[in-house]
């Protein structure tokens, strides 16, 4: 109906296999067949009632009639029901088998290319499909292949009747097809303005105190009006072409109605037929016409429809189901990158180019560099959200790809630099909304990141609802508790990105202890940081500047070789890294669990033999 299987990827076909598609049309088709059939009663009825009962005047004959028409049209109400009703039933089921798909797709595409609008236009597309399928519009495609038996009927009665009627037809689906071109591009437009207003509209939603700190209101109000009313004029050059359409069928039904009453009364007068020829060939003409009627007054759902069943299909094909793997032993050794080079998704060029380093068990790296340098980027990548352009991400050996998705979900804890949960209880958040969590290891993580009293703090504590993405705590709640999900189940491996960014004193000492907490019991910890506190609690550090590595190695090495030539600067005398590294001052903490020096981290400065700081491998 909307185009070739061949086309169709496989999450599809499977949605198609998984309620027997075929078979299901293959029974609508047969009862619309019955009921086509049954749509005969209503000419036949009259032709008989003129024909017969009226000329014989006989009462018991008008009552046996109408008493088999009653039933017959009965009957055919039941079909038309039990038609209406499976359709519904097709339109959920599809949904049902589809909607895992598209979820899955709108939660990927942003992690492969940047997404118009408000990234939900595929649930939209699925929706469109439903609700065609589910509405009267493929009632006329299933009618449509009987308008030769009505047409044939009306030859029967007589030539010119049947050629009326075949005139009639040929018009209307001249109509049909007319309406099919030129309904396309604005319908096709309307959709993409719906897009670009759904994305401003939840731009401004989800920035709304900016929008009032900053006094945005007006400003982004009309221009989201502006693309409201691009939406608008598309949306009516759409409405436009389908009311046209469908006033002129509707008349030109009505003329073609009169017409051919008015040839069966010529060839009445001519004696060619009778009357009851006449009033039936009306009725058989007009049934004839309806599935064209249906089909023009239901193009637009059907265009609709079409056309997010191509997305839909250009979607999935996009993100294919991944393949099942073996599962692996739980991760224990190592985290290994071989050459990752990174471009962002929506981007053609790599914002982060040629890193390869090993990180043993039991060992933490702090990552530093400039503000867009690619340190958050490379952070996206190790833990499997970004795919590298290039390279491998292996863990004891084993490449991101060869591993379950859910599974090695379970030994990655990650905390991005912008802290996103969502609505649901502090425990379900915790706890990555596990079936039936185990209460201990929530409350061991909360505990670990530094977090259980502040959520013993509230007044429902654990099963406090913390809203849409978080939106009755503060920034640094926010983080604690994304802390405290990063590190539930010990997991093997955590990145940590910004993680002390929103923290008062207390916050920055418990992601210290977290860090160090998961390097004792040989974890493996990554920290992206700007400030100082996180950077002590690790033993080994990378420094990146324009997408590449320059210096990685041991934290001490590492920082006193970018502090070979630099010069304390500041009343306190803390060190900075110098321009060519951009980084906010810093100073390294030792942490108790990794005995250092007190270091003050200044910045890099080219070296007096211009040679370039040590970068290991």
């Amino acid at each position: 109906m909307f185009g070739s299987s061949k086309q169709v990827p496989s999450q599809l076909r499977a949605a198609a296999a998984a309620f027997d598609l075929k078979h299901s049309i293959a029974g609508i088709a047969l009862v619309s067949g019955v009921i086509n059939l049954l749509t005969l009663t209503s000419p036949l009825f009259m032709l008989q009632v003129y024909d017969r009962v009226l000329s014989s005047g006989s009462a018991p004959t008008l009552v046996g009639l109408a008493v088999l028409a009653a039933g017959l049209y009965a009957f055919q109400s039941l079909l038309d029901i039990l038609r209406a009703r499976v359709l519904l039933r097709i339109g959920e089921r599809f949904d049902r088998q589809m909607s895992g798909s598209v979820h899955d797709a709108i939660v990927r595409l942003p992690l492969l290319t940047r997404m118009p609008g408000d990234g939900l236009q595929p649930l939209r597309d699925l929706d469109n499909v439903r609700g065609f399928l589910g509405g009267s519009g493929p009632t006329a495609f299933f009618d449509l292949p009987w308008m030769p038996l009505y047409l044939g009927i009306c030859f029967l009665f007589h030539f010119w009747i049947g050629v009326t009627a075949l005139i009639g037809a040929v018009i209307l689906i001249s109509l049909t097809l007319i309406g099919n071109v030129l309904s396309q591009k604005p319908i096709r437009d309307t959709i993409t303005h719906n897009m670009a207003r759904n994305g401003l509209m939840e731009a401004a939603r989800r920035n709304a105190e900016i929008v009032q700190a900053l006094g945005l209101g007006k400003r982004i109000s009309l221009r989201w009006q502006r693309t409201n009313t691009e939406y608008l004029a598309a949306n009516r050059r759409a409405g436009d072409v389908a009311g046209d359409l469908g006033g002129v069928s509707k008349s030109l039904r009505m003329v073609l109605q009169s017409a051919i009453l008015a040839v069966g009364a010529y060839l009445v007068i001519e004696q060619e037929v009778t009357a009851g020829v006449m009033i039936a060939s009306s009725i058989t003409m007009g049934r004839a016409l309806a599935p064209v009627d249906l089909a023009i007054s239901s193009w637009k759902p059907f265009l609709l429809g079409r056309q997010s069943w191509a997305r839909i299909k250009i979607l999935l094909a996009k993100l294919p189901e991944a393949p099942c793997v073996m599962s692996l032993p739980a991760p224990e050794r190592e985290l290994r990158l071989e050459g990752i080079t990174i471009i962002p998704p929506g981007e053609k060029r790599p914002t982060v180019a040629n890193i390869s380093f090993t990180v043993e068990a039991g060992s933490g790296l702090g990552i530093i560099g400039t503000s867009g340098s690619g340190k958050s980027t490379l952070s996206r990548v190790i833990v499997g959200a970004w795919l590298p352009a290039a390279g491998k991400v292996r863990i004891d050996g084993a490449s991101l790809d060869q591993w379950d998705p859910e599974l090695l979900g379970r030994h990655i804890g990650y905390l991005p630099q912008g802290v996103e949960l969502f609505d649901g209880t502090i425990a379900e958040n915790i706890a990555r909304f596990e079936d039936d969590p185990d209460p201990a290891a929530i409350v061991a993580a909360a505990k670990t990141a530094g977090a259980h009293e502040l959520i013993l703090r509230f007044e429902r504590g654990y099963e406090t609802p913390i809203g849409e993405s978080g939106s009755a705590l503060s920034a640094g709640q926010r983080q604690r508790i994304g802390l405290a999900r990063a590190l539930y189940g010990n997991p093997f491996l955590v990145v940590l990105d910004e993680p002390n960014a929103n923290l008062d004193a207390d916050g920055e000492a418990a992601v210290v202890r977290a860090i160090a907490a998961v390097r004792e019991r040989r974890g493996i910890a990554i920290v992206v940081a700007h400030r100082p506190s996180a950077i002590g609690a690790v033993d080994h550090v990378l420094v990146m500047d324009d997408g590449r590595q320059k210096a990685l190695g041991p934290r001490d090495e590492v920082l006193s070789k970018v502090l070979k030539g630099s010069r304390p600067s500041g009343p306190s005398g803390n060190g900075f890294f110098s321009t060519s590294f951009g980084i906010s001052p810093l100073r390294v903490i030792a942490n108790p669990a990794h005995p250092a020096t007190e270091t003050a981290v200044a910045g890099r400065q080219d070296h007096p033999d211009n040679e370039e700081p040590d970068v290991r491998p």
